[in-house]
């Protein structure tokens, strides 16, 4: 199956605040004590609030509220605002699933949708963990997760992401992912694409979203052998846009994952300008694996990640993310 980013404590069902024990409730006073009183301690907050692993995040989120009546998102909202630091604070006062559904609703307001901080989060997932984000984004806003983003998407894009919300990943079955299987797909996948005048892109996602990690590394191998180059090229050259660079970046996801966080990272900071809101949301959103993410980013762009975060932001903003990758070690 696809890598998962949850922690196991998102699949558990005994989530009592009262087990966690006392390291949460010091976490949740230290917190406390940072916001209270005239003025916020910034580098007190910030040393605490990313220090954090995603499974602390999550039962922190439900002891705050227990020992002092706030949600803690709120109170992070309240203290330091809405701007790029405040911002990050508050996709880490919550837990993992509703850091990435508050990220899809900021995708989704204003003049336009962030097509790329919505495949980011969508695509390339394992079925259980798009099924979590679909009830937790129900459950938050009483709206379903597909209406919502049917309403925002079109086109390619919008076929791409419906295959993946049907939780069309298939477990892996080396009886049925056999030889026989793999020679099948290699000839459809040429046949929708490059093999006839024009793109058959509904065909390429069924296959695509379907396969399994171990059984598309051996499709995209036999593609090559067979005709001259990757999967991945396949895509760049009959795809475009938007949906070019989802189709990707699952295809990514699956065959290499933290080299396809290490390319947002990338692209988050590439160009004119940082996207600051894709910067954050890659490094909390890959917090369980960050420690690979930064191998990967400096096999891949010959620079240290923390060095690239030091030359693209500044401020509380850039001490926040570099606390969370140092804790990541």
């Amino acid at each position: 199956m696809s890598i998962d980013l949850y922690p196991p404590i998102i699949h558990e069902n005994d989530l009592s605040p009262d087990s966690f024990g006392n390291e949460v409730d010091q976490i949740c006073q230290e917190i406390h004590a940072a916001c209270k009183g005239f003025g916020t301690d910034e580098d007190r907050l910030l040393k605490v609030m990313g220090s954090m692993s995603p499974e602390t995040r999550y039962k922190v989120a439900l002891r705050y509220k227990e020992l002092f009546g706030k949600e803690l998102v709120q109170v992070m909202e309240s203290e330091c605002g809405n701007r790029n630091f405040g911002w990050a604070l508050q996709l880490l006062a919550v837990d993992p699933v509703q850091t990435e559904c508050l990220l899809i609703d900021k995708a989704c307001k204003g003049a336009g949708t962030d097509e790329d901080l919505l495949f980011s989060i969508i695509c390339g997932r394992t079925n259980k963990e798009i099924e979590l984000l679909k009830k937790k984004y129900f459950a938050w806003k009483t709206e379903d997760l597909g209406r919502r983003l049917d309403s925002e998407l079109g086109g390619n894009l919008e076929s791409l992401i419906f295959n993946v919300f049907q939780a069309a990943e298939e477990k892996y079955d080396p009886d049925y992912h056999n030889d026989a299987k793999i020679k099948a797909d290699v000839e459809q996948l040429y046949s929708f694409g490059t093999g006839k005048w024009g793109t058959n892109e509904k065909g390429i996602f069924k296959i695509l979203c379907a396969a399994p990690p171990q059984y598309l590394k051996a499709l995209n191998l036999a593609y090559a052998e067979k005709h001259g180059y990757t999967l991945p090229k396949v895509l760049e050259k009959e795809l475009g846009g938007h949906v070019k660079q989802a189709a990707m970046y699952m295809v990514d996801m699956k065959l290499k994952p933290y080299e396809a966080a290490a390319k947002l990272i990338d692209k988050a900071c590439r160009g004119m300008g940082t996207n600051e809101l894709l910067l954050s949301a890659t490094i909390i959103r890959n917090q369980g694996i960050l420690k690979e993410v930064m191998v990967a980013h400096e096999e891949l762009f010959s620079k240290n990640l923390r060095d690239r975060i030091r030359s693209e932001v500044g401020g509380d903003y850039s001490r926040l993310l570099l606390q969370i990758i140092d804790s990541a070690e």
